[in-house]
């Protein structure tokens, strides 16, 4: 005589149990393993745009620190009432910071003017 095979028998909590004995359960629609939706591709982008950033940042800050270090000569600067003798980054540096000023009060007087015509 045989004996049953104790895998096939027990309960539902008895880890050698595989179900054989009782009838099957309905498949389960599948889960996803990852969540979808707009916070998973933003959550990717920010990772991404950080990395961005911070290459960039670092792009930049090296390109700065050669621009100095190629930039160390003295020059004359002539102003409007004296002469002044300075590094040449700083008159270079002094120069893009006035351009940028410029550059920025003249998109306000324009944004300004066209706020006004409509």
């Amino acid at each position: 005589m045989t004996t049953p095979d104790p895998r096939t028998t027990g309960t539902p909590d008895d880890p050698l149990s595989v179900g054989l004995d009782r009838p099957a359960a309905p498949p389960q629609p599948a889960q996803p393993t990852t969540p979808s939706g707009p916070g998973r591709t933003r959550q990717a982008a920010g990772t991404i745009g950080r990395g961005l950033a911070l290459g960039l940042l670092l792009f930049v800050t090296v390109v700065l620190v050669l621009f100095v270090v190629f930039n160390g000569q003295t020059v004359q600067i002539s102003l409007v009432f004296t002469d002044v003798d300075a590094p040449l980054v700083l008159a270079l540096v002094i120069a893009a910071v006035l351009g940028a000023l410029v550059g920025w009060l003249l998109h306000l007087v324009l944004r300004t003017r066209r706020r006004h015509r409509s």
